[in-house]
Protein backbone atom coordinates (compact mmCIF):
# COMPACT_ATOMS: atom_id res chain seq x y z
CA UNK A 1 0.00 0.00 0.00
CA UNK A 2 1.49 3.29 -0.87
CA UNK A 3 2.28 5.79 1.65
CA UNK A 4 -0.65 8.48 1.68
CA UNK A 5 0.84 12.13 3.33
CA UNK A 6 -2.37 13.55 4.07
CA UNK A 7 -3.43 10.27 6.16
CA UNK A 8 -1.83 11.88 9.04
CA UNK A 9 -4.00 14.78 10.11
CA UNK A 10 -1.32 16.83 11.64
CA UNK A 11 0.28 16.82 7.93
CA UNK A 12 -0.66 20.49 6.84
CA UNK A 13 -0.18 21.78 10.25
CA UNK A 14 3.37 19.87 9.83
CA UNK A 15 4.49 21.43 6.90
CA UNK A 16 2.94 24.87 7.78
CA UNK A 17 5.31 24.56 10.83
CA UNK A 18 8.87 23.14 9.00
CA UNK A 19 8.15 25.99 5.97
CA UNK A 20 7.59 28.48 8.60
CA UNK A 21 10.51 27.04 10.64
CA UNK A 22 12.89 27.03 7.15
CA UNK A 23 11.88 30.70 6.51
CA UNK A 24 13.37 31.55 10.12
CA UNK A 25 16.71 30.03 9.92
CA UNK A 26 17.29 33.01 7.70
CA UNK A 27 15.45 35.74 9.32
CA UNK A 28 16.32 36.68 12.80
CA UNK A 29 12.96 37.59 14.20
CA UNK A 30 11.28 33.70 13.38
CA UNK A 31 12.53 31.22 16.11
CA UNK A 32 13.65 28.83 13.31
CA UNK A 33 14.47 25.74 14.31
CA UNK A 34 12.06 25.40 17.24
CA UNK A 35 9.26 26.37 14.75
CA UNK A 36 10.53 22.92 12.73
CA UNK A 37 10.52 21.04 15.73
CA UNK A 38 7.36 21.96 16.72
CA UNK A 39 6.04 20.73 13.17
CA UNK A 40 7.88 17.59 13.77
CA UNK A 41 5.53 17.18 17.15
CA UNK A 42 2.75 17.49 15.54
CA UNK A 43 3.18 14.96 13.22
CA UNK A 44 4.26 12.45 15.32
CA UNK A 45 1.33 13.33 17.50
CA UNK A 46 -1.15 12.90 14.52
CA UNK A 47 0.27 9.91 13.63
CA UNK A 48 0.72 8.66 17.12
CA UNK A 49 3.82 8.26 18.10
CA UNK A 50 4.01 5.19 15.12
CA UNK A 51 7.02 6.44 13.03
CA UNK A 52 8.45 9.26 15.32
CA UNK A 53 9.11 8.43 18.94
CA UNK A 54 10.22 10.45 21.74
CA UNK A 55 13.59 9.23 21.66
CA UNK A 56 13.73 10.70 17.73
CA UNK A 57 12.02 14.12 18.97
CA UNK A 58 13.96 14.76 22.15
CA UNK A 59 17.19 14.22 19.61
CA UNK A 60 15.57 16.94 17.71
CA UNK A 61 14.83 19.11 20.58
CA UNK A 62 18.37 19.19 21.30
CA UNK A 63 19.52 19.98 17.77
CA UNK A 64 16.71 22.68 17.70
CA UNK A 65 18.11 24.25 21.07
CA UNK A 66 22.15 24.42 19.99
CA UNK A 67 20.97 25.87 16.36
CA UNK A 68 18.70 28.49 18.10
CA UNK A 69 21.60 29.83 20.67
CA UNK A 70 24.51 29.15 18.09
CA UNK A 71 24.08 32.97 17.41
CA UNK A 72 24.55 33.41 21.39
CA UNK A 73 27.75 31.57 21.55
CA UNK A 74 29.46 31.93 18.09
CA UNK A 75 29.12 35.63 17.47
CA UNK A 76 30.40 36.58 21.04
CA UNK A 77 33.16 33.80 20.67
CA UNK A 78 34.75 35.27 17.40
CA UNK A 79 34.61 38.35 18.64
CA UNK A 80 36.67 37.58 21.48
CA UNK A 81 39.45 35.37 19.15
CA UNK A 82 39.77 38.61 17.03
CA UNK A 83 40.44 40.72 20.73
CA UNK A 84 36.95 42.42 21.14
CA UNK A 85 35.35 42.18 24.11
CA UNK A 86 31.94 41.78 25.63
CA UNK A 87 31.42 45.02 25.41
CA UNK A 88 30.98 45.13 21.54
CA UNK A 89 28.33 42.09 21.79
CA UNK A 90 26.75 44.67 24.27
CA UNK A 91 27.20 47.46 21.31
CA UNK A 92 25.90 45.15 18.81
CA UNK A 93 22.47 44.57 20.61
CA UNK A 94 21.88 47.88 21.34
CA UNK A 95 22.57 49.20 18.14
CA UNK A 96 20.20 46.40 16.53
CA UNK A 97 17.78 47.53 18.43
CA UNK A 98 17.85 51.42 17.85
CA UNK A 99 18.59 50.41 13.99
CA UNK A 100 15.40 48.24 13.81
CA UNK A 101 13.73 51.80 15.44
CA UNK A 102 14.69 54.08 13.42
CA UNK A 103 13.85 52.09 10.29
CA UNK A 104 10.86 50.90 11.46
CA UNK A 105 9.23 53.28 8.79
CA UNK A 106 10.28 51.07 6.35
CA UNK A 107 7.78 47.51 6.07
CA UNK A 108 9.20 44.81 7.50
CA UNK A 109 12.76 45.07 5.27
CA UNK A 110 13.52 48.07 7.09
CA UNK A 111 13.34 47.03 10.08
CA UNK A 112 15.45 44.41 9.37
CA UNK A 113 18.26 46.32 7.79
CA UNK A 114 18.04 48.32 10.35
CA UNK A 115 18.73 46.11 13.10
CA UNK A 116 21.51 44.70 10.82
CA UNK A 117 23.43 47.82 10.12
CA UNK A 118 22.81 49.61 13.45
CA UNK A 119 24.11 46.04 15.06
CA UNK A 120 27.89 46.87 13.01
CA UNK A 121 27.38 50.25 13.34
CA UNK A 122 27.71 49.78 16.62
CA UNK A 123 30.03 47.27 17.17
CA UNK A 124 32.36 50.00 15.10
CA UNK A 125 31.53 52.78 16.67
CA UNK A 126 32.43 51.06 20.66
CA UNK A 127 35.71 49.55 18.79
CA UNK A 128 36.28 53.08 17.58
CA UNK A 129 35.24 55.15 20.82
CA UNK A 130 37.81 52.20 22.70
CA UNK A 131 40.79 52.11 20.58
CA UNK A 132 40.46 55.45 18.32
CA UNK A 133 41.68 53.54 15.38
CA UNK A 134 39.31 53.82 12.29
CA UNK A 135 40.89 50.34 10.87
CA UNK A 136 40.37 48.18 13.97
CA UNK A 137 36.15 49.43 14.18
CA UNK A 138 36.22 48.28 10.35
CA UNK A 139 37.97 45.01 11.70
CA UNK A 140 35.47 44.98 14.53
CA UNK A 141 32.30 45.23 12.39
CA UNK A 142 33.85 42.68 9.75
CA UNK A 143 34.36 40.06 12.68
CA UNK A 144 30.96 40.71 13.80
CA UNK A 145 29.41 40.15 10.88
CA UNK A 146 31.69 36.35 10.09
CA UNK A 147 30.19 35.06 13.39
CA UNK A 148 26.62 36.72 12.06
CA UNK A 149 27.00 34.47 8.94
CA UNK A 150 28.97 31.63 10.91
CA UNK A 151 26.12 31.21 13.03
CA UNK A 152 23.28 31.46 10.38
CA UNK A 153 25.35 28.71 8.48
CA UNK A 154 25.02 26.51 11.49
CA UNK A 155 21.50 27.35 12.20
CA UNK A 156 20.50 26.28 8.74
CA UNK A 157 22.89 23.94 8.68
CA UNK A 158 21.51 22.42 12.05
CA UNK A 159 17.52 22.52 10.61
CA UNK A 160 18.78 20.58 7.89
CA UNK A 161 19.95 17.67 9.61
CA UNK A 162 16.47 18.36 11.46
CA UNK A 163 14.83 17.08 8.58
CA UNK A 164 17.00 14.54 7.51
CA UNK A 165 16.80 12.87 10.35
CA UNK A 166 12.82 13.65 10.60
CA UNK A 167 12.30 12.39 6.72
CA UNK A 168 14.37 9.25 7.63
CA UNK A 169 12.19 8.44 10.70
CA UNK A 170 8.75 9.43 9.23
CA UNK A 171 9.16 7.94 5.85
CA UNK A 172 11.70 5.36 5.16
CA UNK A 173 12.32 3.50 8.31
Amino acid sequence: MPFNLYANPAANLTMLLILVGLVGTVIPIIPGPPLIWLGMLAWAFGEQFQRVDWITLTVLGVIAIVATFSEYWLTPITQKQAGFGWKNIIAAFIGGILGGILLSGVPILGTLFGAAAGSIFGVMLITYLERRNFGQAVYAGRTYLVGCALAAFVEVSFALVMLAIFAWQAFFA
